[in-house]
């Protein structure tokens, strides 16, 4: 049921990160949590901006990338505020995703009193498998998750010293923000990752344990992990399943490269006469991640899914709804995801919130190319079936902030 709650107080944002003075308030009841897509870039940072600014006892945090530009200094500048106020503060980044900030970027956090730690900060095991996950907690009642990073180009914003277009620059992105009980489970699992990072980092197979034996519950709202693993992980797992038995498919993906399984339960749905909607790039500083999709194009289009390639920016949000089921976090939709990063997404089951989120689809279909089979056919030259192959095997191996360097030529 959805209801419009009163707005939270306003946060301290400097006058030019707020450029965006309307927002959706409408927030869903599910599961006696509340709960709220947020989409526009102003209203993500502002949401952050409260979230961090109303914890009164604890804040912990993790992203995957954490920049020292003007939004990395603003997020660290709260942090440390919130330390001076006594709050209890913990931050945790991935050290290869965040390894563009200065190396003493993080000393003031960490002097004013907040615990900073990197996953994985030396080469071993689990080098390899980054933690792509972007979580928010304040005092263990309200969170906020979603694909979005801790940089400039995630807010639409832009150092004085960036001469480009705002649109060929910044990343389509969303988040949630949600407030109840359920929180409470997802900082249990906050625990659990920051003490394998402060004891055990590094250690491939305790990892592998702590994210295989997390129990996401059966509620409403479940914390679906995805891990290093041989098998499908967690969130995987409950896509599959509501793929076998949904007969409706809105899919928005980053980056879209799924093994066969997934694949032909998605071109099944068309065929037993559900809807697909498959939303992916078109704009990206990542082309090898276009290619790797559209090697897939042919295979689905014949089977009735339709596709579409956003165009206004480029596009880095991770979203699935299947029928009443809404699937919103970090994890794209390729093999990295699947079998070797560490990622969550939320499983929102409520019929209003997914035809509320499907507002957004419905936004972006009508800014975005939609994929014939003819204008597929005219791009399939040997040569791009070539590199869309390459690009599908290297971006289902390397790590995305290596691979947006090896674009084989692949068109944008």
């Amino acid at each position: 049921m959805a209801n419009i709650m009163p707005p939270h107080a306003s946060s301290s944002l400097p006058d030019d990160m707020v450029t965006e003075k309307s927002r959706n308030d409408t927030w869903f009841n599910v599961g006696g949590n509340q709960l709220k897509l947020v989409y526009r870039p102003d209203d993500r940072l502002r949401e952050l901006a409260t979230l961090i600014e109303q914890a009164e006892h604890k804040l912990k945090l993790f992203f995957y990338m954490f920049e020292g530009d003007d939004i990395g200094q603003t997020v660290l500048d709260m942090l440390i505020a919130a330390c001076n106020r006594g709050v209890a503060v913990e931050l945790m980044v991935d050290s290869f995703g965040s390894n563009g900030a200065p190396k003493d970027f993080f000393d003031p956090f960490e002097q004013a009193g907040g615990y900073f730690a990197k996953f994985s900060p030396r080469f071993s095991t689990s080098y390899f498998v980054r933690n792509h996950q972007k979580i928010v907690i304040a005092d263990g009642q309200r969170a906020m998750i979603g694909g979005f990073n801790i940089a400039n180009q995630y807010f639409d914003r832009h150092s004085a010293d960036e001469d480009s277009d705002d649109n060929e620059t910044s990343w389509e992105d969303l988040g949630i923000i949600i407030d109840g009980p359920e929180v409470a489970k997802l900082a249990d699992y906050y625990g659990l990752l920051s003490d394998w990072v402060g004891h055990n980092n590094g250690n491939i197979r305790l990892l592998q344990k702590m994210v295989r034996q997390w129990d996401a519950g059966d509620g409403k709202i479940r914390w679906l992990l995805g891990g290093p693993s041989n098998r499908l992980s967690r969130w995987a797992q409950a896509i599959k399943k509501d793929l076998e038995h949904g007969k409706r498919l809105d899919l928005i993906s980053a980056y879209f490269s799924p093994g066969q399984g997934l694949l032909r339960r998605i071109a099944r749905l068309s065929k037993r006469g559900g809807q697909n909607r498959l939303i992916l790039p078109g704009k990206t500083d990542n082309a090898a991640t276009i290619g790797a999709s559209r090697l897939l194009y042919g295979y689905l289009l014949k089977r009735g899914v339709k596709i579409y390639e956003y165009q206004p920016k480029r596009l880095h949000m991770k979203l699935v709804i299947v029928d009443n089921a809404a699937y919103i976090g970090s994890a794209n939709f390729d093999l990295r995801s699947l079998f070797i990063n560490v990622e969550i997404m939320a499983r929102i089951e409520d019929k209003a919130f997914a035809d509320h989120v499907r507002i957004v689809v419905d936004e972006m279909c009508a800014n975005a190319l939609p994929i014939s089979r003819e204008l597929h056919k005219t791009r399939r030259g040997l040569l791009n079936r070539l590199r869309w192959t390459l690009s599908y095997f290297v971006v289902n191996i390397l790590d995305y902030t290596v691979t947006r360097r090896l674009n084989f030529g692949v068109k944008k």
